[in-house]
């Protein structure tokens, strides 16, 4: 997927605003794809990059394009000081917070489980889980009732790759993305009297550059569907699980995946 796709979605809803939604990763592949489908759907988007400056202003131009307000915040989610200021400068140039795509994730080479050495699992799980939990608990503290928000959704971003455990290649972020279904659960129970739905997603195959060069050639046809999926197609899913239209979802995680 190059940075310009996933940047064309129609407006679908002009009367009114739903609120504040936040994206985290949200410079590239579905993170990108997720703030301009919410952006369509209504809302105004923050959204926070690690490096990709560029790509981020390009997000928040085609936001901007579909008449809502949008800012981009550079932050690294392993990063607790990040975090607080990411939520601080969202909240501070667009208002308060009702919904947050808890989408920020790495990935590590391909390889065996004996292959992998301690500094590789501590920066995924760092950023991957710990990061999740952090942002989550920032969002939680701001959206809950119980602390004078207005209540929520988070939508997070999980993968396939959870429940089918990707042997011989990413069994790491496979259980990273298990953690993430975990707290999905585990979280949405918590706060579920405190306005605050929690949902997540998994993405299956999906036309990225998170995948190593010729992955999606020898896997793409693997899915019954018989193709990879879109950033777009999991988007979509994800404005749905924030909106309205999902208001009786929590603590259930949906697969986005051609069956796979």
């Amino acid at each position: 997927m190059t940075a310009t796709q996933g940047l064309t979605i129609e407006q679908r809803d002009s009367t009114g605003n739903r609120g504040t939604a936040l994206v985290t990763g949200g410079s590239r592949g579905i993170g990108a794809a997720s703030a301009v489908a919410l952006a369509a759907d209504g809302w105004d988007v923050g959204l926070s990059y690690r490096t990709e400056a560029d790509q981020a202003a390009r997000v928040v131009a085609a936001c901007e394009k579909l008449g809502r307000k949008a800012y981009a915040v550079q932050a690294d989610v392993a990063e607790p000081a990040d975090i607080e200021c990411l939520f601080d400068e969202v909240t501070a140039h667009l208002g308060p917070l009702r919904a947050l795509i808890n989408n920020a994730g790495v990935i590590s080479p391909a390889g065996r489980v004996a292959e992998y050495d301690a500094a590789r699992l501590e920066r995924l799980l760092r950023i991957n889980v710990t990061g999740a939990f952090l942002v989550a608990g920032a969002a939680v503290r701001r959206m809950s009732t119980a602390s004078g928000g207005e209540g929520g959704v988070i939508v997070n971003v999980s993968s396939r790759a959870a429940v089918l455990g990707s042997a011989g290649e990413y069994v790491d972020y496979a259980a990273s993305k298990a953690a993430v279904d975990a707290l999905t659960i585990g979280l949405a129970n918590e706060v579920a009297k405190e306005g605050i739905r929690v949902v997540g997603v998994r993405p299956g195959l999906i036309e990225t550059d998170i995948h190593e060069p010729g992955r999606l050639d020898r896997l793409g046809s693997t899915p019954p569907l018989g193709r990879p999926g879109t950033a777009d197609e999991v988007a979509e899913a994800i404005a749905f699980l924030a909106s309205d239209r999902a208001s009786y979802m929590t603590g259930t995680t949906l697969d986005v995946s051609g069956g796979r």
